[in-house]
């Protein structure tokens, strides 16, 4: 913007009020976080048109909020992150979650929550050990499941079915629980089977979203929060070819039920523990 409206970074700054241009190197390099202020500044030094200070603004606003890191979402305990976002599940009317590795929090039994809760305590370090409270407030959350005015859709590849992320216990109790879940009103559950052609819908990162305005995306190291309109229709096609491929009903039942049965079956050396 600065450059298109042949404005050096001296001037720049003077204009600006600033002593020096190197703040302008450092914005512009992205070395410097920035907020609405700066945007403001930028588009009055640069004449820029009101439509472009208004769409600039609601772009800062989306990279702002993009993303959260694991340590910044853990400050204050893992019972503060669950009742952070109690609120929101409340207020959805549609929430849709594709799944490549471990069952959806809101499908999770209380043993799989412990156990998969007390494994991020530790991969990400977090100091107070809350994980009981935790459970119990994501427990609460579940509730949610029964609202009549909400819609919640899970695609799960089957690999989330076999893998053993727990005890044999829980994972079968896990099993157990999916089954009971499907034939709820409000819960739709589709499984994307290990043969399906996948037809150009490749897997990909976990991620969920949000009515039609939000896609959260499951990372090692945080959430990446994506609103804008361009980004959260990329998700959307992508949500629509793994449905595309899913599978529902006594089919769905069939795929878990076979991975229940196979716990009961030694596995090559041993038996399963």
């Amino acid at each position: 913007m600065r450059v298109a409206a042949r404005i050096s970074g001296v001037e720049f700054a003077r204009r600006a009020g600033w002593s020096s241009s190197a703040m302008v190197t450092m914005v512009e390099k992205g070395q410097k976080p920035i907020n609405g202020d700066h945007v403001r500044l930028w588009c009055a030094v640069c004449g820029a048109e009101p439509q472009a200070l208004v769409e600039l603004l609601a772009e800062q606003a989306a990279a702002a909020s993009m993303w959260a890191t694991h340590a910044e979402l853990n400050r204050g305990g893992l019972k503060v992150r669950q009742e952070r976002v109690r609120d929101e599940y409340w207020k959805l009317r549609l929430h849709r979650v594709y799944q490549t590795r471990v069952p959806p929090g809101l499908l999770q039994t209380r043993g799989m929550m412990t156990y998969l809760l007390t494994r991020v305590r530790l991969e990400q370090h977090v100091p107070v050990d809350d994980v009981a409270e935790a459970v119990e407030a994501r427990l609460a959350r579940q509730e949610c499941l029964h609202r009549p005015d909400a819609r919640w859709v899970f695609l799960l590849e089957e690999d989330v079915l076999w893998y053993r992320l727990a005890p044999v216990e829980v994972h079968a109790e896990q099993l157990r629980q999916l089954l009971e879940m499907m034939p709820w009103p409000t819960v739709s559950l589709g499984i994307i089977p290990r043969v399906a052609e996948r037809l150009g819908a490749v897997a990909g990162e976990s991620f969920s979203m949000n009515d039609t305005d939000l896609v959260s995306v499951e990372l090692i190291s945080g959430y990446l929060n994506l609103t804008m309109p361009e980004d959260v229709r990329l998700y959307v096609e992508a949500w629509q070819r793994f449905a595309r491929i899913a599978v529902h009903g006594e089919r769905a039942r069939g795929l878990i039920v076979a991975a229940l049965e196979a716990l009961d079956r030694p596995a090559a050396g041993g038996r399963f523990s």
